[in-house]
């Protein structure tokens, strides 16, 4: 048995990702003894992650050592282990080291869960090898590989009829994950690659993205959407709404709609249609009694506890939160962040027998990428696009990053860029291989 402290308050964090990462913060340096486990060692800053899987960024540009960020809080002890299981009961966790060590219990007076989301394909988990998706850094360099190999075998190829599929690219899900992807490969193909191959045109390249909707970015208002439709189109994208998938396979990609069934012939196709639960929920659930929602959600109270146990609380995207409005909060980071650092500031306040109202989430605004000079903003009652759109996501997605190495990384990048037109991770490495950043 593990302790993390005989003589405070004991807090243990599960998942370093945003929700995780602000609570601890929060929690540095007070009275309460935290430990942060984490499959990975490090944060990594998921909204840009479509940039390392574009060749735009390296994977060391948006990933963070979770132990250099929280070294300066000596009251934060950093694991490398997968929980497995709980024993709600005696307020502890079956946890598994990384050395393939026995599992270890570690015990608890208040748990925070933030393990987020995975992909969901809606009962088609066979289409995960042909068309993965993007959630982790290991996702973007395999997409990576897929989406400059596909150039390179079509530079081989002098058939037009086997040349097609390979340079025609295929995204699935018309969110801010798969809007940010098509415009990233609409950028990279008419300009980045212009003038890089001989046999072939990239500026050619056929990229078409699905959405199973009536627009895309649902969340949006309507006038932004069709703002985003049209700056995609001018990058040479296809959009296709109002278009269900029905079967993928290595050839390509089957659609239904209204008009019919049609066929696209393709070898990349990429996922960003739908996210699920992790594993973790499942456990917790069983073990503690809460229901879930279809996406295997937990629901929780409104202070983000579950029903039977207030000393166990849920956020980020795994949280079902809908005592705000009649929709759950979306899995966004900006929900994970203040969610992290409300439950911080309860478990303090527990300390001091001082109550805290129940968590209200403000909605700063919704912000999405398109290409070059091209975003759309959503601040409710303002709304705008283009440049001034794009700018601002440019300094928000900076002043997010959570190393200021990160930050002057990231900038620098953009800068030469945005000058060049040039992506300087465009590397075919194979997967799991180390790779080039500072981690």
């Amino acid at each position: 048995m593990r302790h993390t402290s005989t003589t405070s308050l004991r807090v243990v964090i599960v998942g370093g990702g945003f929700g995780g990462l602000y609570a601890a913060r929060a929690l540095g340096n007070q009275p309460v003894s935290v430990t942060l486990i984490d499959r990975r060692n490090f944060h990594l800053f998921q909204p840009l992650l479509y940039q390392v899987a574009t060749g735009g960024l390296s994977p060391g540009d948006i990933a963070s050592p979770l132990r250099a960020v929280l070294k300066k809080y000596a009251n934060i002890t950093v694991l490398m282990g997968t929980v497995t299981d709980i024993d709600a009961e005696k307020k502890r966790l079956v946890v598994h080291p990384p050395n393939a060590a026995p599992a270890e219990f570690i015990s608890y007076d208040h748990l925070i869960i933030a393990t987020g989301v995975q992909h969901h394909y809606f009962g088609n988990d066979h289409w995960r090898t042909v068309a993965p998706g993007l959630k982790t850094i290991e996702d973007a360099l395999a997409i990576r590989r897929r989406i400059f190999l596909a150039f390179e075998k079509a530079e081989w190829t002098s058939d037009p009829a086997r040349r097609l599929p390979l340079t025609t690219f295929v995204i699935v899900g018309g969110g801010p994950t798969g809007v940010e992807l098509a415009g990233a490969l609409g950028e990279l193909t008419r300009f980045t690659l212009r003038r890089d191959f001989r046999n072939i045109q990239p500026p050619e390249a056929r990229i078409v993205l699905v959405e199973a909707g009536e627009r895309i970015l649902p969340t949006y208002p309507a006038a932004l959407s069709q703002k985003a439709r049209k700056a995609l189109e001018r990058l040479g994208v296809e959009v296709l709404t109002g278009n269900m998938v029905t079967h993928i396979d290595d050839t390509g990609v089957q659609l239904r709609a209204a008009s019919g069934e049609t066929e696209i012939p393709s070898r990349t196709v990429l996922w960003a249609a739908g996210v699920t639960a992790s594993s973790a929920a499942h456990w917790l659930a069983q073990k503690t009694g809460t229901p879930q929602d279809r996406a295997g959600r937990l629901m929780v109270q409104p202070d983000l506890s579950l029903p039977h146990h207030p000393e166990i609380s849920v956020i980020g995207d795994l949280a079902h939160f809908r005592h705000q409005g009649n929709a759950p909060l979306p899995g966004t980071a900006p929900v994970a962040m203040q969610q992290g650092k409300y439950v911080a500031r309860k478990i303090l306040n527990s300390l001091r027998d001082k109550p805290t109202p129940p968590f209200r989430y403000r909605h700063k605004g919704n912000l999405a990428v398109i290409g070059r000079n091209q975003a759309v903003a959503d601040f409710g009652t303002l709304q705008f696009s283009g440049f001034p759109a794009w700018l601002m996501w440019v300094f928000v997605h900076i002043a997010y990053l959570v190393e200021y190495d990160n930050k002057a990384l990231v900038l620098f990048q953009w800068a030469v860029d945005y000058l060049t037109r040039k992506k300087g991770a465009r590397l075919i490495t194979e997967v799991g291989k180390p790779e080039e950043g500072k981690n």
